[in-house]
Formats: structure tokens, sequence, C-alpha cells
């Protein structure tokens, strides 16, 4: 199973810099049901950040509530590199 890096961070903030390999989906888009996500199975390891873990809490929310059940706050880009790019 592949691991899914999203930054929920808006897109002027992921243009300035984001972990390889993360997708940019602000949290305002998965307030709306998440439609980027319909193709990805409900059990697949999502990792979620922004700046500070605040908006990737609301989003690990939001997606744990679509049916998402492998969905972590990564926190911020660095905690993700650190702990999830080995």
């Amino acid at each position: 199973m592949d691991r899914i890096i999203i930054d929920v961070r808006e897109p002027f903030e992921y243009k300035m810099g984001h972990v390889r390999g993360a997708i940019n989906i602000p949290v305002s888009k998965l307030m709306n049901g998440a439609k980027n996500l319909e193709s990805i199975p409900n059990n697949s390891e999502i990792i979620l950040y922004c700046n500070s873990g605040s908006r990737s809490s609301v989003a690990t929310n939001i997606l744990k509530r679509l049916g998402y059940t492998n969905v972590v706050n990564g926190i911020n880009k660095s905690n993700v590199i650190k702990n999830y790019l080995l």
C-alpha cells in the first residue's frame, strides 16, 4: 500500500516549498468532500501536514469522518521529512 502525503496549506504556501511527492489539497477543498481522494482506498496511509499542525489536525478529522481509517497528522514539513521519508 502506498503512502500518500498531503500538504493542506494554501497553494501559494505549497509553491514556496513542500515535501517531495506531496500533493496539495487545502483544508477548504477537503471540507467539500475530498473529491480529489475518491479513487484512494479508505485504508490507504495518508499523512497530512501544514505549518503548525493545526490545519492538518482539522483535515485529519475531516478524512476520518469521510471513512478514511489510516490518517496521520504529520504536523509540518520538517516533521514529515524526519518521520516518514527515511
